[in-house]
């Protein structure tokens, strides 16, 4: 049976918040951390965060504080209570609107940048926060009109959910489930080669979202079957990955591959392959490249070679 722990948290994991999710809508209490001169808030632009350092490979979140947020807040965009911070409340607020939001800000606040790109490298619990402030604030922006009766929505739950005028209907936060797997038979594991991957020599593991009516076990085989032909067995939690680009979680599996040949389908991979252990340790020398460190595949993959 193929059991394999976790061997350290995934990136966006290990949030440094108290959510305070009960005391959303008592309106005093955040009416006083909105007026709490120690409150903090992660601006969003267009879904990037703010950030110094990313040029010099030595990124760090910029939380403004209530002072200098003042322009951003004013500007109309949304906004939302995110939670407690060492005591101190934290908002998330979009400024998306504005075509340079850098004149919003004081002077040397760094860059909206892309945080996929630099979270791995970010300090501890800062991309986390980032993460939940950027998921947020795209369902803002995203989700204006009711799906029901089409009419605007208004922000409840200090803007943690959203109300239909016309019907009343309340819309809250969409997260997406997607299983995310490394296939092991004997000692090789199955990877794939995306369309999507803009890296040309990158093999992952296979990934897909999970359909109505499905558990997660059951999405792994199903995803495997449909994109290599593979049948699998058992299926083993590992670990799960926060993923707002834009409204996602991946859940981690190592899964037991029963079949061996590959029958792959065109319209989702260019090519998937067997890969021995001493293959992946060696994936520079044989000219194909992993997936990035912070990633939850990279994580599955590493892993179950130390396994």
């Amino acid at each position: 049976m193929l059991m394999i722990p976790a061997s350290r948290a995934n990136v966006y994991t290990g949030s440094p918040l108290d959510r305070c999710s009960g005391q959303r809508d008592d309106e005093g209490f955040i009416a006083a951390a909105l007026a709490d001169e120690a409150a903090l808030f992660v601006p969003v632009w267009r879904s990037r965060s703010l950030m110094l350092g990313v040029e010099q490979g030595r990124p760090e979140a910029v939380l403004l504080s209530r002072g200098g947020a003042e322009a951003v807040r004013m500007a109309g965009g949304p906004w939302a209570f995110l939670g407690l911070w060492d005591q101190r409340p934290v908002f998330a607020v979009d400024c998306s609107h504005a075509d340079d939001p850098l004149p919003l800000l004081p002077e040397g606040m760094g860059s909206f940048s892309d945080l996929r790109g630099v979270a791995g490298l970010l300090p501890e619990g800062e991309a986390s926060v980032l993460a939940h402030a950027r998921g947020l604030m795209h369902w803002r922006v995203k989700h204006r009109y009711c799906g029901v009766c089409g009419s605007t929505t208004e922000p409840r739950s200090a803007g943690n959910a959203l109300q239909c005028t016309g019907c009343g209907a309340q819309h809250f936060p969409r997260t997406d489930p997607a299983v995310i797997m490394l296939v092991v038979r004997g000692d090789a594991c199955l990877l794939g080669h995306s369309h999507r991957f803009p890296n040309v020599t990158m093999y992952s593991t296979l990934a897909g979202f999970v359909e109505p009516g499905e558990s997660f076990e059951e999405a792994v085989r199903r995803e495997v079957m449909e994109e290599a032909g593979i049948q699998v067995g058992h299926v083993s939690y590992h670990s799960s990955q926060p993923w707002p680009f834009p409204a996602s979680i991946m859940i981690g599996f190592h899964a037991e591959g029963l079949s061996e040949e590959i029958t792959i389908d065109p319209e989702e991979l260019k090519d998937a392959r067997w890969f021995t252990r001493d293959e992946l340790r060696r994936h520079q020398e044989l000219g194909f490249s992993l997936p990035r460190a912070d990633s939850i595949a990279r994580r599955l993959i590493e892993d179950w070679l130390s396994a």
